[in-house]
């Protein structure tokens, strides 16, 4: 198991401190996430420069497949995992990233006043202002909740949509909040994390094909697989996960030109019961049509066409207490080169 994101983002200041200051180690969010480095996920209380990584860990099919190339499935429609969200944090955790941030930002040489005077209001608040010393006497009590953000997004504007100060909360209480981490929360960043195999349709004929030569395209089920992530949070007494699969059901064919029929005419090649797509080429099926194929109706000249394979995934989701459900569809496509020769020809 790793941290699928390793990067880091900040704790914001904002109205604990009377003004958003951007300082080392204060701005927008706890640590966090970014691409899958391989990095292992932290243990508690270790901190990153002034930033304490998200201890949101992943395992699975996060890093692709070995060898061959590879990328995250991209959501249908207008859906996307969550830009940020919250996340319990030990007292002594909180505590200690706060005195550590408070004691950077007041000793780095050339620090502008201003960063000074936010911090050090924003240590007062949970030091000995509304709260006192980090509730380190109640640290049995509950936990602090953060904001985290993914690295990756930390500009748009739906990761400024966590911007609560770090709150309290008592054992057994739900934050009230949204997008305070949950099983759902972390299914839907583990489908963040999904890395698909880039998969090469398998043709006939192979690589280079004639004018109106219908081109048989298909996959194997042994390449057609289900790819899961998991993602667990065990911290503060907090333990929950969830496992997010995706499972391919169709291909898409987009010949790389209008002079083109595909076979189904929508392009949209279905699965097999036996899970696999399409259907090999074999002698004899000559004057036969494809279940899955296209025709090219022009010669690709002295290049080739870029024929575009698209899968689309089914992702659904199962985690802590049984809970589970579907997520939006997702898809993941490559090109391969097509070579259309302008001879007439007939297989035998």
């Amino acid at each position: 198991m790793h941290s699928l994101r390793g990067r880091r983002r900040w704790l914001a200041l904002g109205a604990a401190a009377g003004a958003l200051a951007l300082v080392p180690g204060t701005a927008y969010g706890w640590g966090t996430p970014g691409k899958s480095n391989g990095q292992k996920a932290t243990s508690s209380g270790s901190r990153d420069g002034t930033s304490i990584v998200s201890k949101v860990t992943y395992s699975g099919s996060t890093a692709g497949p070995k060898g061959g190339g590879r990328g995250n499935v991209a959501p249908v429609g207008d859906w996307s995992p969550p830009a940020c969200w919250y996340e319990p944090r030990s007292a002594e955790d909180f505590a200690k990233y706060v005195e550590g941030m408070y004691s950077e930002t007041i000793n780095t040489p050339g620090q502008h006043s201003y960063a000074k005077t936010a911090v050090g209001m924003f240590r007062g608040e949970y030091k000995d202002g509304t709260y006192k010393n980090y509730n380190l006497d109640k640290k049995n009590e509950g936990n602090w909740w953060v904001a985290v953000v993914d690295e990756d997004r930390w500009m748009e504007p739906e990761a400024q949509a966590c911007n609560k100060q770090p709150f309290w909360v008592v054992n057994g209480d739900t934050p009230r909040v949204d997008n305070a981490v949950t099983p759902q929360i972390l299914a839907e960043l583990a489908y963040n994390g999904i890395q698909l195999p880039t998969t090469e349709v398998s043709l006939a004929p192979v690589a280079t094909t004639k004018v109106n030569l219908p081109t048989w395209a298909w996959l194997d089920r042994a390449k057609f697989k289900d790819v899961s992530v998991t993602a667990s949070l065990d911290v503060g007494g907090l333990n929950i996960q969830a496992t997010t699969t995706a499972r391919p059901v169709s291909l898409k064919l987009e010949p790389g030109t209008s002079d083109a029929e595909t076979y189904p005419p929508s392009g949209e090649c279905t699965l097999n019961g036996d899970h696999s797509i399409g259907e090999p080429y074999a002698r004899g099926k000559a004057n036969q049509t494809p279940p899955c194929g296209i025709k090219y109706l022009r010669s690709s000249g002295g290049g080739t066409y870029k024929l575009k394979a698209t899968i689309t995934w089914q992702i659904n989701w199962t985690g802590t207490g049984g809970a589970g459900g579907n997520l939006p569809d997702g898809t993941f496509g490559n090109e391969q080169a097509v070579t259309v020769q302008e001879v007439q020809a007939v297989n035998r």
